[in-house]
Formats: C-alpha cells, sequence, structure tokens
C-alpha cells in the first residue's frame, strides 16, 4: 500500500467514522491469572531446553498451561517468523518442531481454529516450504496457514499513543481472533541489532517500506506494539543465528531452548542475553526499540524484578 493512498484513505474513513479502532485482540490484557484457582502464581519468565517439543510442553507447564491463554471454541493466531525460504538449521525463521507443539497446545486447550499466519518477505510458497511451516501446519486438521500478501485483507488502525507511527494496516482475520501467540525466533538483524518479539510483529501489517523511509525505525517498531499484544510470547531459541540475520546464512548456535513470558518487552529483553549478536554482547537498554517499547509502558527491561524459572 502506498503510503500516500493509506492516509488519504484512512482520512476519509475517520470522517466516516469507519477507522477500526484497535479490535478485542489487540486491547486485550494480558493473562495474568493461573489455570486453577489457588494456583501459586507463575513465574514471570520460563526459560526451557531441551528438544523442542518437550522444551515447549515444560515452559507452558510453568507459566500455568496453554490453557490460562486459549478457552475452549477459541481461534488462535500464531505469528511465527516464516519469512524467509531457509531451512530449520539455519536459524532463520521459526524452527517447524516449535511451532508444532505450540499448534499442538492449542488444539489441546479447546482452540477450535489456529492459523498460522505471516507476511513473508519473498515468495510465500517458497518460504513455507522450504522452512517446515507448511509441513508443521498441514499436520493438524484444525489449522490454517495463511500468506498475508493480499492487500485486500488488510484493514487500517489508528495508533493514539505512537509517536512516529500513527495509522497502519493489519487483516482482518488477526482482529477478530480471540487470541494472539507471537512466536518469533531468536537472531541477529542488521538494522535493529536484534529481531526477536517485538519486532516480528512487523509480520502482521502491510507496509513495512515506511517503517525504513519514512520513520526512526525502532521507534515504529515500539509503536506498533501499543496496537499489537500478544496474550503469549514464546520466543524459539531451538537454533540462535548470532551474525547474518535476519536472513542468514550466519553463525548458528543449536541452543536447544524457548523463553516463554506475557511480558512482550521481558522476553526481549531476555533473550538478548542468550548468546552474542554480530560478536557482540548487548544489554536490553542498547536495543532502542525495547527501550522506547518500555517508555510506552508494555513491559519491563528489569529482569531482576521478575521471577525467572529455568528448567533443563
Amino acid at each position: 500500500m502506498k503510503r500516500r493512498y493509506f492516509l488519504s484513505a484512512g482520512a476519509r474513513l475517520i470522517g466516516a467514522g469507519l477507522l477500526l479502532p484497535p479490535a478485542r485482540l489487540l486491547d486485550v490484557a494480558h493473562a495474568d491469572t493461573p489455570a486453577e484457582a489457588g494456583a501459586a502464581d507463575p513465574p514471570d519468565l520460563v526459560l526451557a531446553r531441551g528438544e523442542p517439543r518437550s522444551a515447549v510442553a515444560a515452559a507452558l507447564a510453568a507459566v500455568g498451561g496453554m490453557e490460562r491463554f486459549v478457552k475452549p471454541d477459541q481461534v488462535v493466531i500464531v505469528k511465527p517468523n516464516a519469512s524467509f525460504p531457509r531451512p530449520p538449521e539455519l536459524g532463520a525463521t521459526t524452527h517447524p518442531d516449535v511451532l508444532s507443539a505450540v499448534i499442538d497446545a492449542c488444539l489441546g486447550a479447546g482452540a477450535r481454529r489456529v492459523l498460522v499466519v505471516d507476511h513473508t518477505m519473498s515468495d510465500p510458497q517458497r518460504c513455507f516450504q522450504i522452512n517446515g511451516t507448511e509441513a508443521a501446519v498441514a499436520a493438524f486438521t484444525k489449522a490454517k496457514l495463511v500468506s498475508l500478501d493480499k492487500e485486500k485483507t488488510y484493514r487500517p488502525v489508528a495508533v493514539p499513543a505512537g509517536k512516529a507511527l500513527h495509522e497502519t494496516a493489519i487483516p482482518a482475520a488477526v482482529q477478530k481472533a480471540d487470541v494472539l501467540i507471537n512466536l518469533p525466533t531468536a537472531k541477529s538483524h542488521s538494522a535493529t541489532g536484534v529481531s526477536f518479539g517485538i519486532k516480528n510483529l512487523m509480520g502482521l501489517i502491510w507496509n513495512r517500506e515506511c517503517f525504513h523511509q519514512d520513520m526512526d525505525l525502532h521507534q515504529g517498531v515500539a509503536d506498533l506494539a501499543t496496537v499489537l499484544k500478544p496474550q503469549l510470547t514464546i520466543l524459539d531459541a531451538a537454533v540462535i543465528l548470532k551474525t547474518g540475520g535476519p536472513q542468514g546464512p550466519g553463525q548458528t548456535d543449536p541452543f536447544g531452548g524457548v523463553v516463554v513470558g506475557t511480558d512482550p518487552v521481558a522476553v526481549d529483553a531476555y533473550g538478548t542475553g542468550l548468546a552474542t549478536w554480530n560478536s557482540m554482547t548487548l544489554r536490553p537498554e542498547q536495543v532502542a526499540y525495547l527501550r522506547y517499547a518500555a517508555e510506552h509502558g508494555l513491559g519491563t527491561l528489569d529482569l531482576t524484578s521478575l521471577r525467572v524459572e529455568e528448567l533443563g
């Protein structure tokens, strides 16, 4: 979508009273109670290591189970990073075994439908086939893989709290869903240093060019997170791409883990400590979009204030 067209179209919709506000999915507060009444408060963050399926299962159990986030008959959006035609061992995309475990957990919690979505950076069919996303989704009859490559499926959304980004376009299916689960992979990034959960949300918008051409990229990414609010973030660190991101190839670390939490800033902050990125050690506050997201009140960078549980 051309920026000029979007702005003029948005103005017409505002005048008609039709510009979509952040929908129920975008406004849902983070779940903050365990699945079972009377249970102890779950940890704020969980790092689980091991084979992807078992790591996901252990981490979810520690935070109260997928039933804490997904209720029977709900429609769930799962947003992996499937943007590149890279095999899983290169670490540029969400590992298909991690994705499979998350889909299985959603359906086990009673989800009516799981939609796995991404707006890929190149041909979606080729991306989904090579990175394993297609095969992972095809194993489940109640899951569907959706490419977000059709402009007509997007609807305008205002970004009231945005400092650089004031409007964007998000797929109608994402706005209508009951639950959003963000499923990024842990990797380096040439423009932002790292790409974890908050950066992964850019795969849910139509016009990405304006982030690079019309505004400070870090501020735009943080602004986007004020309207796209996952109920759960699961950072895939099965294979960490330490250099050459976002698409690789580069130096990888077979870390074999996942980081799970409801605070998207805290999950990403914890992720910065998992490896060196482009041969540099980063503190969370050195990643500008994380700092700006914290300033928006979207979460905390202070990991010492959180209860963190490490498994495996």
